[in-house]
């Protein structure tokens, strides 16, 4: 059977930097309180007005230019967001017009954080089924809209960003499994209580801030470590993979110490580890791709190497795969 390969990667991160001492006049915390538990030192944030397909518009020219094919080759975008530009139509629509990839058909993911790695794996599926041929998959987030800038234990994780990749059918190598799981019981560890039909937008809801990020950080953390290593391990056994023939892991950026824990349980070296959070933060379905975008640029990957994605987000959910780079 054939599979999926991906043949262009690109990113785009906004200009702006907020900095660990930019928060410390905005909120009641220290530039040492957030390092020690995140690892994050800086993050991006996006410009007013500037929406999620603006950052996937600018991470997709350079993955569609690296895949060395044009925009209107593409006949599928999926974009993983959980800011969209609106709440509809889907933002992968307005990607399709900003590239101009009038070919394609385009639809959104919901899968917060682990939004990429489930792009990927629905794309793979599409190609291996023929439906589609040149598939881009965007992870894009403005996390600075859901973000409540007066809630110190929140505020210091998440920042915007992009990712990109470019996929296409390949004979051999590529994708060789994934594993992904859900438990919608635990929705309220990581969530936005208002907004959306359940507590449609309001000014109660505004007065009370609960359309912005809430969050259980002490079970989030338990989690998190738990499932990781569970799909991760899960992913490896379908491709008849030991953890130590992994070349390099591209974890969800989501805290360092989150990172330690699965890298420490699936006994792995650091160095197999690629890290970037310290200069992002959190950036929900954009952090695995911008982490495996730079690993790519980095030439942390190479031809043979394989890769595996772990992620971990609000849902719950989680999600793995391996991939043969070819």
């Amino acid at each position: 059977m054939k599979s999926a390969k991906i043949i262009g990667l690109g990113k785009y991160l906004p200009a702006k930097r907020l900095t660990n001492f930019d928060l410390e006049k905005m909120v009641n915390t220290t530039d040492e309180w957030i390092r020690t538990r995140s690892g994050i030192k800086e993050r991006r944030i996006a410009a007013y007005g500037e929406a999620a397909s603006h950052l996937a518009y600018k991470a997709s020219k350079i993955a569609i230019k690296r895949a060395g094919i044009k925009a209107e080759d593409l006949d599928l975008i999926i974009v993983a967001t959980v800011t969209p530009d609106s709440t509809f139509p889907s933002t992968a629509c307005y990607l399709q017009s900003h590239l101009k990839a009038k070919n394609a058909t385009c639809f959104d993911i919901s899968a917060a954080c682990a939004g990429f790695v489930y792009g990927l794996i629905n794309a793979w599926h599409f190609i291996v089924s023929g439906m589609h041929k040149n598939i881009l998959v965007v992870g894009s987030e403005v996390i600075s809209t859901l973000t409540d800038w007066k809630d110190r234990s929140t505020c210091v994780l998440f920042g915007d960003g992009a990712g990109a990749a470019v996929l296409t059918a390949t004979k051999s190598g590529g994708f060789l499994s994934s594993h992904t799981g859900s438990d919608g019981s635990q929705s309220d560890i990581l969530f936005v209580p208002g907004g959306g039909s359940r507590k449609p937008i309001s000014k109660e809801v505004v007065d009370k801030r609960l359309h912005f990020i809430r969050m259980k950080g002490n079970e989030l953390f338990r989690t998190a470590v738990r499932t990781m290593v569970v799909t991760a391990k899960a992913a490896l056994k379908k491709a008849k993979i030991k953890t130590k023939d992994i070349d390099l892991v591209v974890p969800h950026q989501a805290n360092k110490r989150i990172i330690d824990a699965v890298a420490k349980r699936l006994k792995l070296p650091m160095n197999k580890i690629f890290l970037n959070l310290s200069r992002y933060g959190n950036m929900s379905s954009a952090s695995t791709a911008v982490a495996l975008c730079e690993a790519w640029e980095k030439k942390r990957i190479k031809k043979g190497d394989i890769v595996l994605l772990d992620a971990f987000g609000a849902g719950l959910v989680w999600g793995s795969c391996v991939i043969k780079w070819i």
